[in-house]
């Protein structure tokens, strides 16, 4: 019934019952309620109409994909060479132990100054201080014998620098003096390459290509259109090479000066793998 017949009816009703009789007023004050609900529920049911108007005529979303993975190679000398080194020495205090390794320490970044390695390629990684445990039994005749006890016979103490170096064709004149200075420690030498950004866009830009192409040969074979993109991925490679010069601490044990290997750093090779998926009509 209109709302308007409703509020007639109501007003009626008013004129009827509202001087007379009791009845007629609570007639009257019922009529009311309902009127306030029956508004509130037509509102309610506008709303949901005007929420449902929002999503009409929306795409349905795409049903007919097709994903392409496309790789793109980008090859470029490194002009970083990186390579960590370090210094573990057990005394009998502290103070004994740290004072072997800063001399060992002072002595290797002596030798990164002379090959003018700058402050902020060298970087200190970790340095610990450890005690050493000795468990010692307690000497008995009569049992029960009482438990032994961990005594500290000593400290490790250990310091490890991170070092790059820029200029590359120095990487194993330096790796040959360090031998000398009595480390303890050093690894393998990376060869990488400072900014890669450039080379990796680059890498992603023919990528993106490569499983373009694709996309259009294998449309064309199935007779279809391609559409638009729906989804995107990229999974990045890098291959770095390595130097395993000095490997170990016995490498760096050596008292007499090395002669400085030939590192050739070769080609770095850094790689994109992506996947685009097309809508096809």
């Amino acid at each position: 019934m209109p709302l308007k017949g409703l509020w007639a009816i109501i007003n009626n009703l008013k004129i009827k019952y509202m001087f007379q009789t009791e009845e007629g007023k609570r007639l009257f004050k019922w009529a009311s309620v309902a009127f306030i609900v029956l508004s509130v529920f037509l509102a309610v049911e506008a709303i949901h109409a005007l929420i449902s108007l929002k999503d009409a005529g929306r795409e349905v979303p795409p049903m007919n994909l097709v994903t392409l993975n496309g790789m793109g190679e980008v090859f470029a000398v490194p002009d970083i060479a990186s390579f960590s080194f370090g210094a573990n020495i057990m005394g009998k205090t502290v103070a004994e132990a740290q004072t072997q390794v800063t001399q060992k320490i002072d002595a290797a970044l002596a030798i990164l100054k002379k090959y003018n390695v700058e402050d902020k390629d060298i970087k200190t990684t970790s340095y610990s201080i450890n005690p050493r445990y000795e468990y010692v039994q307690v000497t008995c005749f009569v049992a029960p014998c009482p438990p032994g006890r961990s005594v500290i016979t000593g400290y490790d103490v250990g310091q490890n620098i991170l070092v790059k170096v820029r200029k590359t064709e120095d990487a194993g004149a330096i790796l040959g003096e360090l031998g000398t200075a009595g480390l303890t420690d050093a690894s393998g030498i990376q060869f990488t390459i400072d900014d890669e950004d450039a080379l990796k866009a680059e890498a992603r830009k023919m990528a993106i290509a490569d499983a373009k192409e694709k996309a259009k040969m294998l449309a064309k074979d199935l007779g279809v259109k391609l559409g638009d993109v729906v989804s995107f991925y990229e999974n990045e490679g890098y291959g770095y090479p390595y130097a395993n010069y000095g490997m170990g601490g016995d490498m760096m044990k050596i008292s007499e000066a090395a002669s400085a290997p030939e590192l050739p750093v070769g080609e770095n090779k850094i790689v994109s793998n992506v996947s685009v998926t097309y809508e096809i009509r």
